[in-house]
């Protein structure tokens, strides 16, 4: 039995989690599947995260240090105290491979077998590069971290445009595999607004999403009578929205909601200003649930759409967005446009291929 233990953040909403799930969720034969917490999160997502987990036969070990929403101190105590606690796990289970998502599992990765390098025979490496722009704040660590990584061969990126952004920092190429994405039942979503283009712009509520970029582009069109957005999410930003959209009358804000893949074909279009993604799997779930996505055409989220796609914007440029509300509103090809994202998604984001792809990978 060869067993690959993923490495994540937290057990919470993200896309690299959902990723690791996706692919711990493999049923080929010959394969046992761990996931494992760097911070112990405590959102009521948490617990269904867990319990997706345990219905699905995946094991999980829980992170001890707690998490600190919008504190990164605490995530890198948690890397640096990591080879503590991983290390009684690895010398009971001895891993054939050690798969990290995102910069704080990949830096308590490089930490535990920079102390144990003697661990690494034996055991493969496997680090999926989630985003565009990595370090931010940490450079010269992640130099550090990188060529670990590099001399493992160990990188996979996650769309063309985060190889290319890791190839000009770095010099070094990777293959590619697509984030794999389910297809969801759909259900009625309780908040939609009745006569008016329902928008939705869900994420966690930090600079990278393009907040800002959401406050302004609603506050430019909050006169419009034909609009409702949707705001769903968490974050450092968080109190900006609520002071800014929440006294229009145009815009409701929720809290993070749990499967919302479920949900989105109650709305209209997808609102995603972000300034950067690895491989954006909002997107994809909004397209296979055939939801037209108003994009920024940025690194990580351009990938996730048709090439001729006509509701992308450059540059994040307000008016561009106000122009294309305008469009959407005045003209009904919804069903059109979403049935083109759809049948994209479906011919490149496949689940099963993703899970075949890595495990060709684990046992190269």
């Amino acid at each position: 039995m060869k067993k690959v233990f993923h490495i994540i953040s937290h057990f919470d909403v993200g896309g690299a989690e959902r990723v690791a799930v996706n692919i711990a969720r493999s049923r080929t034969e010959g394969y046992e599947y761990h996931v494992v917490e760097l911070v112990r999160a405590h959102s009521a997502y948490t617990r269904v995260f867990v319990k997706e987990l345990e219905e699905a036969g995946i094991r999980y070990h829980r992170a001890v240090l707690p998490e600190v929403h919008f504190h990164y101190v605490v995530e890198r105590l948690a890397a640096m105290t990591f080879p503590l606690r991983f290390l009684p796990l690895f010398l009971k289970h001895r891993p054939a491979v050690v798969h990290t998502h995102t910069e704080m599992p990949d830096l308590a990765v490089w930490w535990f077998f920079t102390l144990f390098p003697n661990l690494l025979k034996g055991c493969k490496i496997i680090r999926t590069i989630h985003n565009t722009q990595l370090w931010t704040g940490l450079k010269r660590t992640g130099r550090r971290v990188e060529r670990l990584f590099m001399r493992l061969n160990a990188n996979v990126a996650i769309s063309r445009s985060v190889l290319d952004c890791y190839r000009k920092e770095y010099g070094r190429t990777a293959p590619i595999i697509y984030n794999g994405v389910a297809e969801t039942a759909q259900r009625p979503f309780n908040g939609i607004v009745r006569g008016k283009t329902n928008i939705l712009f869900a994420g966690r509520l930090e600079p990278q999403k393009g907040v800002a970029k959401l406050i302004e582009t609603v506050k430019r069109v909050k006169a419009d009578g034909r609009l409702h957005f949707h705001v769903i999410g968490d974050g450092s930003l968080r109190a900006d929205v609520e002071r800014e959209l929440g006294p229009l009358e145009c815009v409701t804000i929720y809290p993070p909601q749990y499967d919302l893949a479920a949900y989105l074909a109650s709305f209209d279009y997808l609102f995603m200003p972000s300034e950067f993604e690895g491989l954006s799997i909002m997107s994809i779930e909004a397209s296979l649930a055939a939801l037209p996505v108003i994009a920024n055409s940025c690194p990580g989220l351009r990938d996730t759409l048709p090439d001729d796609w006509p509701l992308c914007v450059r540059n994040n440029d307000t008016d561009q967005y106000v122009s294309l509300l305008n469009y959407v509103t005045a003209h009904n090809d919804r069903r059109r446009l979403g049935a083109k994202a759809q049948a994209f998604a479906r011919m490149n984001f496949g689940i099963r291929r993703m899970q075949q792809a890595y495990e060709a990978l684990y046992s190269y």
